[in-house]
């Protein structure tokens, strides 16, 4: 039935329009559950007030900078309901039949929210003078006897037109979500003449480990929206709450009003979110799932501080300081804020998205894993990324991946080696066909035939013993960006490092015999000098290697192995 709740809980930043508190008779509980009602009609009529005429969302308000909006060049592909028109959804329409709505919890640019309740069984096909009274009743009688009476809340929408499709989305998202422990729980949708509802569970400032704590549930929201090829695009602390007011309670993600899904390798190209927690790639309408764990960035800093690491009095103001400025780690109280925690929070607050820490590697990250096991890490859509592009890399990227691979240490590679236990279910220290396949298969966008997973497969085993050991693993799904962006001297002695494992004389370039010497092909070795050698003077310098790992190439894709088998065509 779910704990009694004697108020409805955020995480930091609640609106200034909801209400202080909620308090339902006691000891009756909360089953939390957020109910969106989207209006058909120009007036509606809650009855727990006056009418309300919908009014079009206003647009650049310097007032309440932290409302969530689409910007023109919404992608959304939702027709909209002209004045009046009634639109049939398919949901069950017996809302009222089963609720009753009471106290105003408070309200957001998109909808309002009120306590409600599940009538009990034998009173739902009462009158409504003689459920009001029965239900009374039920409660009272209840609360003598110690016990609790589901509760609900409803969020009524009340702005018009509504885009269709951006309702029927945002249940397919709940959907597909449901029975996360960090997602609020969804339990159906409904609709009237006047509304849609969408029926969900209801379920100061924090230490460093309640912190990571909080930041660590939202991280695994993230992470397995983009496992489903869902980006939710409002990260922010009012679409969390606490199930309970217990210290343990868990967390609930809330809010899939902006959420949606992408393609692969695709971009958003609409600006989408709230302000203060928006992703300089998202105003730059190029944006994906990175954007998520920027906005989770900006609520760990909050949370850590007080402060936000981007302000202005404007709303254009703080969309400039996010492309140009960086957070403030000087002021009080960052000094005494451990080192940890600010790594964790400049590697998610960084501008180029390549760089950033995905969700999944974040979770990886010391300072939130803290009193987590590796086992409650989700695989990262980057690393699954990673593997099918290797595939497509040319002979010598792999050659030089796998070197700078072995130039890392085991604190480098933590975040990997949690992805490489996740993947290699039997423990065995060796990922086999069907764990890639297994693994592969839960990136739910792409949808990959088995041929294609064993090539994936045969161009990362090395040693062609028909497994993927550690360090073959490393270096398909390395992040090589990350290593440039997060600390530039330790790159640059890690890719001399890898670069020396082929410049055997130490002339400071890689010629045409290392080459052949440290791969083993054999034949014409000038296709696989030709890709890296830029200025064409018939050897590769360290300059030129190292933009050879920053880049991807399928000019040499065809060239053969060491065995001379050619990989297949893709």
């Amino acid at each position: 039935m779910g704990s009694c709740l004697s108020s409805s809980t955020k995480v930091s930043g609640s609106s200034s329009t909801s209400n202080a508190a909620f308090a339902p008779p006691p000891p009756t509980t909360t089953t939390t559950i957020a109910i969106k009602a989207t209006a058909h009609k120009e007036t509606v009529n809650t009855n727990h007030g006056e009418s309300h005429k919908p009014s079009e969302p206003k647009r650049g308000n310097n007032n309440n900078n932290n409302n969530r909006h689409r910007r023109k060049g919404s992608s959304g592909t939702g027709g909209v309901i002209p004045w009046g028109k009634r639109t049939d959804f398919g949901y069950a329409k017996d809302f009222t039949s089963r609720y009753t709505m009471g106290k105003l919890l408070g309200h957001g640019q998109f909808g309002y929210t009120f306590v409600a309740m599940i009538f009990p069984m034998g009173i739902a096909s009462l009158s409504s003078e003689s459920r009001r009274i029965r239900t009374t009743e039920y409660l009272l009688f209840h609360a003598h006897k110690g016990l609790c009476a589901q509760v609900i809340a409803a969020t009524i929408i009340m702005i018009l037109p509504i885009a269709v499709e951006d309702v029927k989305r945002e249940v397919k998202i709940l959907q597909a979500l449901t029975g996360h422990e960090n997602v609020v729980q969804f339990h159906n949708a409904f609709e009237d003449d006047s509304y849609v509802y969408i029926v969900m569970e209801k379920d100061s400032r924090y230490t460093e480990k309640d912190a990571a704590i909080v930041v660590r549930q939202m991280l695994k929201v993230a992470a397995e929206c983009h496992l489903h090829g869902l980006v939710h695009r409002d990260m922010k602390p009012e679409n969390f709450l606490f199930k309970s007011p217990k210290d343990d309670s868990s967390l609930k993600a809330t809010d899939f009003g902006l959420s949606d899904f992408i393609k692969p390798e695709k971009k958003f190209r609409d600006i989408v979110g709230s302000a203060y927690y928006v992703a300089p790639e998202v105003l730059k309408r190029r944006s994906g799932p990175e954007s998520d764990v920027w906005s989770i960035g900006v609520i760990t800093y909050i949370l850590l501080c007080g402060r936000r690491p981007f302000w202005d009095k404007t709303e254009d103001g703080i969309f400039k300081e996010v492309l140009r400025n960086k957070p403030d780690f000087r002021r009080k109280p960052w000094p005494s804020i451990s080192t940890s925690a600010k790594d964790f929070v400049k590697k998610l607050l960084v501008k180029d998205p390549r760089a950033r820490l995905t969700a999944a590697q974040a979770l990886s990250h010391p300072w939130v894993r803290e009193g987590g096991s590796a086992s409650e890490i989700p695989l990262d859509i980057s690393v699954l990324f990673n593997m099918r592009q290797f595939v497509k890399y040319s002979r010598l990227k792999q050659f030089a991946l796998r070197a700078l691979a072995s130039t890392l240490n085991e604190e480098e590679l933590s975040d990997l080696k949690d992805q490489f236990d996740a993947i290699d279910v039997d423990k065995n220290g060796a990922i086999s066909l069907e764990e890639m396949r297994h693994a592969l298969e839960k990136d739910v966008p792409w949808k990959l035939k088995e041929s294609r997973v064993l090539e994936i497969l045969q161009a990362i085993d090395s040693n062609t013993d028909g497994l993927v050991d550690f360090s073959e693993f490393v270096a398909a799904t390395l992040h090589v960006h990350q290593l440039q962006e997060h600390d530039s001297e330790k790159w640059q002695i890690r890719s001399q490092a890898a670069f020396e494992k082929f410049d055997v004389d130490r002339d400071g370039y890689i010629t045409p015999e290392e080459l052949r010497l440290h791969t083993g092909l054999r034949g014409s070795i000038n296709p696989l000098l030709e890709e890296a050698d830029i200025d064409k003077d018939g050897k590769i310098s360290l300059p030129e290697f190292r933009r050879l790992l920053r880049t991807a190439s399928m000019g040499s894709h065809n060239l053969p192995s060491p065995s001379g088998v050619r990989p297949r065509k893709q």
